[in-house]
Parts: C-alpha cells; sequence; structure tokens
C-alpha cells in the first residue's frame, strides 16, 4: 500500500500560534515541502499567503507535489463573497487544490441555503479552473446525525449542480485540525466520524485529516474507503519518527 500518495502534508500555523517568526515559519513551510519532494507524498497543504512562493518552489524542483490551501479558515463563518475572493487569489497564485471551511455554524443554525449557496458556488469557482475542490465539515463541531445530513446534504448539491465527472475531484474533509474540544474529545477525524461520512457522501470522495498518527491508522482509514489523509505528521504515517501532539 503506497500510502504516501495519500497524504496531504499539512502546515498550517501561524507566526502568532507557532510563537515563530514570519522567516521561521515559512522556513518551516519549506522544510514541509522538501520532505514532500523527498517521499513523493500527494500535497503540501499550506495557508494562502504562502502558495505562490511553494508553487514557485516546487516548479523550480520539477517536482509533482500538488499545493493546497485553505479557505475561510479555521472558523468557516466568512462570507461567501470573502471565500471567493479568497480562493480566487489562490487560484492566481497557483494553487494546486481548496481545502474550504463549510459554515456548518450556519448549517447548525438551519440556514441551508447559505452554506448551499457557499457550497455551490466555490465548487463552481474550483471547477471552472480546473481545481480539486474539499469541503471541510469539522465533525468535532458537530453530532453523528449532523455529520450524517450535512455529508448527504453536499452529496445532493453536488448531483444538483455538478456533472458525475467532476465528483471525484469534490470532496468531504473531515476536520480543520483547530476546533477546540471539551474534555480531551478527538478534534480531528476519527473512525466512527468517518465511517458515517463515507456511508453518505455517494460517490464523492472523503478525506480524513487529523487524528490519524501511525501507519496502521492511515492503513485502516484507506481499507475504510478514504481517498486522502491530511496529516502534519506525514512521516510518521511511514513508519518513520513519531507522530505530533497536534493535527
Amino acid at each position: 500500500m503506497e500510502i504516501n500518495q495519500y497524504l496531504d502534508s499539512t502546515y498550517l500555523k501561524t507566526p502568532e500560534q507557532s510563537g515563530l517568526t514570519e522567516e521561521q515559519t515559512f522556513d518551516k513551510v519549506r522544510e514541509l515541502t522538501d520532505e514532500a519532494i523527498a517521499y513523493n507524498f500527494k500535497e503540501v497543504m499550506i495557508r494562502p499567503n504562502y502558495v505562490k512562493l511553494i508553487k514557485d518552489y516546487l516548479i523550480s524542483k520539477n517536482s509533482d507535489v500538488l499545493v493546497g490551501t485553505v479557505i475561510g479558515f479555521h472558523e468557516g463563518t466568512y462570507s461567501v463573497e470573502d471565500k471567493l475572493k479568497e480562493a480566487n487569489q489562490a487560484i492566481l497564485d497557483g494553487v494546486d487544490e481548496l481545502d474550504y471551511v463549510i459554515n456548518y455554524e450556519a448549517f447548525k443554525a438551519g440556514e441551508l441555503e447559505l452554506v448551499k449557496k457557499e457550497f455551490v458556488e466555490g465548487t463552481k469557482l474550483g471547477l471552472d479552473f480546473d481545481k480539486t475542490v474539499k469541503w471541510i465539515i469539522e465533525i468535532a463541531a458537530l453530532s453523528d446525525a449532523q455529520i450524517a445530513n450535512l455529508t448527504a446534504n453536499i452529496w445532493t448539491w453536488a448531483q444538483e449542480n455538478f456533472e458525475e465527472k467532476d465528483f471525484s475531484r469534490i470532496f468531504v474533509k473531515s476536520s480543520t485540525g483547530f476546533y477546540v474540544t471539551e474534555g480531551g474529545k478527538p478534534n480531528g477525524a476519527t473512525f466512527e466520524g468517518v465511517k458515517i461520512m463515507l456511508d453518505n457522501a455517494g460517490k464523492l470522495p472523503v478525506k480524513a485529516a487529523g487524528g490519524v498518527k501511525t501507519p496502521a491508522d492511515a492503513e485502516k482509514m484507506i481499507t475504510m474507503g478514504i481517498q486522502r489523509i491530511g496529516t502534519s505528521s506525514a512521516k510518521a504515517l511511514l513508519g518513520e519518527g513519531e507522530a505530533g501532539a497536534g493535527y
């Protein structure tokens, strides 16, 4: 099983969150990129302000590693217009994949039309420019029933608005890794949560983000049917080194 090609190797901390300088943070992002090149990971997942620099760097290295970024991160409560503006800039900067945080708070409040609007418009923007689009639903903030309902809605909206040939490029993704839980509850992908997503996503692929810490975890997720794993400990999933405490 070639786990490396399932991995979106991730660094999303801001300098303020990490206690590093801007320069030190960029060094971290470039180290992540060098590691992704060396181990042939599928993608590096980074903040929007680094997309152009890292895309140019990968081109200079003749690498096939993709560049992904997060949109509306991490709360998901940005307006539709702000999400589209952020996504459009990332596209101009050369991004390959857009990981939007869906407005799960609006979903929980029953504002389905708003959530549908951002899904349709955000997905269309990505697909129009031949990008893969992923929708982070933040499963730690949702009940099992809400995970099932939101995933099923995304699948319904995809069928209503896009063609079957597009489905492989519209993911449902579990987590941001930045949601704060109580009582030690996991804030990333769990086997139980991912199974609910898989059971309700129809023909859409699923990405398990955060919480996958060992090669055995990764193999189990892949066997269950996920198509990508988001991780800040990509080497650990290949059996090299220990996984960090975070994403």
